[in-house]
């Protein structure tokens, strides 16, 4: 068990709050760990994975002796690791007479072991044997296509799983919006026969096409080898139920005297202060009133006239 303890700097604080469970997850990291003996070829795929992952994957070189992710007890390490390196899928490589280039594929929730599938390796070609122009070789940490094809990917319980597996491994970040020139990898993976995947790597080539979207052309860069399924083991339902488990989204907030018609559509109330219209002086320019105005001086004019008309009389 690991001693939990409580953060006394900032940034102890920071690191935890960056491993803390979010709404929309970063990319996933990759654990890259040695069996108790592997062989040449091994080594080299467990290299070259972690050359692809790069920026992405950390790898441990020393042996592991007591991780046997399909044997109960044997997955302590593997939590232990995944801890301490907030890693959240692995890749363990052991070669034995049983299982000779055995390579164990896993995901892991909240630090527990997940899944698991285990393949074998065959016709490994690394990086060395193709040769082609540099200038067109992928650049490290690059959004990669990634293509599965044959009708096994759909239909197949076990390629189906290990589609999802490798689909976590290699689609880094997820994003919303992708820059098309910013493409300039792929991973191919066919499905020769309900066990055996054929997975190679390819870089990108855009060649004018005569429209807005280029033409693109692959070029096997390398590494492929062959995936030969041997076992694998699917979450405990409970597991599954709570690792699938999504927040609910958050409603949005109510903008104030806004509303939605059916008719009318987007209206809204505008609230104005007292004008006191009241004591504004305005400026009379009414002509019914000038004329009214007007009758009532030559009325009383006429008034006047008459009353002192009437007193020179007396």
């Amino acid at each position: 068990m690991m001693e939990i303890r409580t953060p006394k700097t900032g940034k102890a604080k920071r690191v935890l709050e960056k491993r803390a469970p979010k709404l929309v997850e970063t990319g996933k990291k990759t654990l890259i760990l040695h069996g108790t003996k592997t062989s040449a070829t091994l080594s080299s795929v467990l290299m070259e994975l972690y050359r692809l992952k790069k920026g992405g994957a950390i790898r441990y070189s020393r042996r592991n002796e007591n991780i046997r992710p399909f044997e109960s007890g044997g997955e302590t390490s593997l939590e232990f690791f995944s801890q301490k390196t907030d890693c959240s899928i692995f890749v363990y490589g052991s070669h034995t007479k049983k299982r000779p280039d055995n390579l164990v594929l896993g995901r892991m929730y909240d630090h527990q072991v997940y899944d698991l599938i285990e393949v074998g390796i065959e016709n490994f070609k690394s990086l060395l044997a193709f040769s082609y122009d540099k200038k067109f070789a992928p650049h490290e940490g690059s959004k990669p296509f990634i293509c599965f094809t044959g009708e096994g990917f759909e239909n197949v319980p076990e390629l189906k799983h290990l589609k999802e597996v490798l689909t976590d491994l290699f689609r880094g970040e997820v994003v919303d919006n992708l820059n098309l020139t910013g493409l300039d990898r792929a991973y191919v993976c066919s499905a020769i026969s309900p066990t055996k995947v054929f997975l190679t790597h390819c870089a990108l080539k855009l060649k004018k096409s005569g429209s807005i979207v280029p033409r693109m052309e692959l070029v096997e860069v390398g590494p492929s080898m062959d995936l030969v399924i041997r076992r694998n083991r699917l979450p405990n339902e409970s597991l599954m139920k709570e690792a699938m488990r999504t927040s609910k989204d958050k409603p949005k907030k109510k903008v104030k005297n806004v509303d939605q018609d059916a008719v009318l559509g987007k209206t809204g109330k505008i609230y104005m202060p007292d004008q006191k219209l009241g004591d504004m002086k305005l400026l009379d320019k009414s002509k019914g009133l000038k004329r009214e105005r007007k009758e009532a001086k030559l009325k009383h004019k006429e008034e006047t006239v008459s009353k002192k008309m009437k007193e020179s009389s007396e």
